[in-house]
């Protein structure tokens, strides 16, 4: 049974056929976040080190760590803040360690930079998910080396040099190109977390049932984990959250084992609690009834954040024990 094994210092979570689904935090991501980008731009941590303790708190049992930022006042000053070569490794590692510091769950690296992804590597304790290879032959020659070096598994995106097909066949191809790529690698397929890539269903009507069927056919015929971004499904849509809610539990039926998504959600932690009530991923139902105090709590007036952070404040669950 495939088994993709993610590490910390002292945790170790397994995204796996027979495992609870695995949600990926995504919210320490400058992108699009113009006031974390200035943040980091001054050397100010803050937000990454609430949105760390809040996402575990709310259910992420990994965190995306995500260096795509525009320091756009440096920019003016020096030249080489342009070059994202020259802003994203340091960076990177600075964001690891802040986030190591304070939690004690996997880490996902998340760059578009080589260097930034070996950076984080080199800075990661334990054994963190790489995001992401693609089937572009550049990204390939480049990715699937550090895959191999530092011995850890890596999100694999069904892009390639052609760019993002509509025809999921195409992209069925892409991945089990990518896997037989890794395989030349010596990188087991167990180690390659694809991801089909979700498109909106308001521009695509199809979207989800292309999604439920290469999520099957990549278990079934490729053997490997799969992981979207979650969100993209309700893209332009209203009511998004109501529409990612009903998504995650279908998605999770048809296999899939992991998510990258914003677990600061109620709507989206409540139908993903549920699926693994479901599908016999929650011994004893432990995790819904820790969730139905939480939602308890949020009648009287809390944030989900505020109630989950306070229910995981009673049990030290996710943050770093001080020595």
């Amino acid at each position: 049974m495939t088994r993709t094994i993610l590490e910390s210092k002292t945790k170790t979570v397994v995204i796996g056929f027979d495992e609870p689904f695995c949600v990926i935090g995504e919210r320490i991501n400058p992108t699009g976040r113009k006031k974390l980008a200035a943040e980091l731009e001054a050397g100010d941590f803050t937000t990454v080190e609430k949105d760390a303790l809040e996402q575990v708190a709310c259910g992420a049992t990994v965190l995306d760590i995500n260096s795509g930022a525009v320091f756009s006042n440096k920019m003016a000053e020096d030249p080489r803040y342009a070059d994202n070569n020259f802003v994203e490794p340091p960076l990177m590692r600075d964001l690891i360690a802040r986030v190591q510091a304070i939690t004690d769950v996997p880490l996902c690296i998340d760059s578009s930079v080589p260097a930034a992804l070996e950076a984080g590597l080199a800075a990661c304790e334990g054994r963190p998910l790489l995001n992401s290879v693609t089937g572009e032959e550049e990204r390939l020659e480049r990715v699937l080396p550090l895959v191999k070096k530092y011995n850890v598994p890596v999100v694999a995106i069904s892009n390639d040099d052609t760019g993002i097909s509509e025809d999921p066949e195409v992209r069925f191809a892409v991945a089990k190109k990518i896997v037989e790529r890794a395989a030349d690698f010596g990188i087991p397929a167990h180690d390659i977390v694809v991801d089909p890539l979700v498109m909106p269903v308001g521009a695509m009507p199809s979207a989800g049932r292309q999604v439920f069927t290469l999520v099957q056919r990549l278990r079934s015929e490729l053997g490997v984990n799969t992981t979207c971004g979650a969100s993209n499904i309700s893209f332009g849509l209203p009511n998004r959250h109501g529409v990612n809610a009903a998504f995650l539990p279908m998605a999770i039926g048809a296999g899939m084992t992991s998510a990258i998504m914003n677990p600061v959600r109620s709507q989206e932690m409540e139908a993903i609690r549920a699926a693994n009530l479901l599908m016999d991923h929650d011994a004893n139902s432990a995790d819904w009834i820790k969730l139905a105090k939480v939602l308890e709590a949020m009648k009287e007036g809390a944030s989900f954040a505020e109630a989950s952070a306070a229910a995981a404040a009673s049990t030290g669950r996710g943050r770093r024990r001080a020595r």
